[in-house]
């Protein structure tokens, strides 16, 4: 047989292995690999009334991999109502009281909340935000903008965001936050009141 397509057919072999073995290298390992356990039925939130867990994101889970990430909706009236409370407690001249109602966000304002082991990790810009409909309609996607965590406890770093959100009707949402780092998903199902 000659030697220079042996000589290539060992190449060819050789590359394809390597692209194998990197493939194999750079799949996410541990939990990150097996993804989040779901619940079987999504569970309230113990802050946000709006919301319900998917994927379960508990404090315990939180000691196990250090990753927690939850998000809360505050509606046009919710902020509207702290708003008149603080106004009152703080004597705000009216232009003050003016300024704040309008920079309320016309559909309320979604925060984004995370805890991760290390100053590094905590770094808003891993994650990407989707919001769908029922239908699967993209409503939001966003990949939140750079922000550092501050020290939260033991080696836990805690971030957080306030998003805008858009006025829409009554529904439910799903919303899926996607931690790049992390190769993790959390999933969530927002639902949104009538407009009062």
């Amino acid at each position: 047989m000659p030697i220079f397509p042996r000589l290539i057919r060992n190449f060819l072999t050789i590359g394809v292995f390597t692209l194998l073995a990197g493939t194999v290298l750079a799949q996410p390992t541990g939990k990150a690999a097996k993804g989040r356990s779901r619940y079987t039925f999504a569970q309230k939130d113990a802050v946000s009334p709006y919301v319900k867990n998917v994927t379960k994101n508990t404090d315990e889970e939180q000691d196990v991999d250090g990753s927690f990430t939850r998000i809360g909706y505050r509606s046009y009236t919710d902020i509207l109502t702290e708003i008149e409370a603080l106004r009152k407690l703080k004597d705000w001249a009216d232009t003050t009281y003016q300024r704040r109602v309008a920079a309320i966000p016309p559909g309320g304002a979604l925060l984004v909340t995370i805890h991760r082991q290390g100053p590094k990790n905590a770094d808003l810009s891993n994650l990407t935000l989707t919001v769908t409909d029922k239908d699967g309609k993209e409503v939001l996607a966003q990949t939140l903008a750079p922000g550092a965590g501050r020290f939260f406890g033991r080696d836990l770093y805690q971030a957080q965001r306030a998003l805008p959100f858009p006025k829409m009707e009554a529904q439910e949402l799903n919303v899926s936050i996607r931690d790049a780092k992390l190769y993790q998903t959390f999933d969530y199902i927002l639902t949104l009141p009538a407009a009062q």
